[in-house]
């Protein structure tokens, strides 16, 4: 359950009942066959579909960039979300609501279901770079014996 927001250092933490939280994703997509048809009108109305998905879903959009044959979004989202459930709407919902809004203007473009192509990009974005957190992680409890490392579990 979301509780509020906890704001220090330029940071903004989300805090649930149990949790302090701050989980930042960059996710990059493209239309279908990577057709350069996020412009003008169609552009803006995906800005205006991805903030009202957000703001249902209690997600916060920190970036957004939409490029003619992609887009970039720097996007936060509470632990429990899966991160493909939320493409997953985020593509969906703007797939259909864009095709029925422009079906004249981009005929010649959708040749298929969906506007979107298959799959995305992602990459978890924190504060600190991951050499910071491994010697923060390193370095907590210099007495405490370090096991071995290991790769996968």
């Amino acid at each position: 359950m979301f509780c509020g927001i906890l704001s220090g250092m330029g940071i903004t933490y989300w805090i649930g009942a149990y949790t302090k939280h701050r989980l930042k994703y960059h996710l990059v997509w493209i239309p279908k066959y990577r057709k350069r048809i996020l412009r003008g009108k169609v552009a803006r109305r995906l800005v205006d579909l991805f903030y009202q998905a957000c703001e249902v879903n209690r997600w916060y959009i920190h970036e957004l960039n939409i490029q003619p044959d992609h887009i970039h979004m720097l996007i936060q989202l509470r632990p429990k979300e899966s991160l493909t459930y939320v493409v997953q709407i985020l593509k969906g919902e703007t797939s259909k609501k864009i095709k029925e809004e422009f079906e004249d203007e981009l005929e010649e473009f959708l040749w298929s279901e969906s506007f979107w192509a298959d799959g995305y990009f992602a990459e978890s974005v924190g504060h600190l770079d991951e050499k910071e957190v491994q010697t923060y992680i390193r370095e907590q409890n210099e007495s405490m014996p370090q096991k071995k490392k290991y790769s996968g579990l």
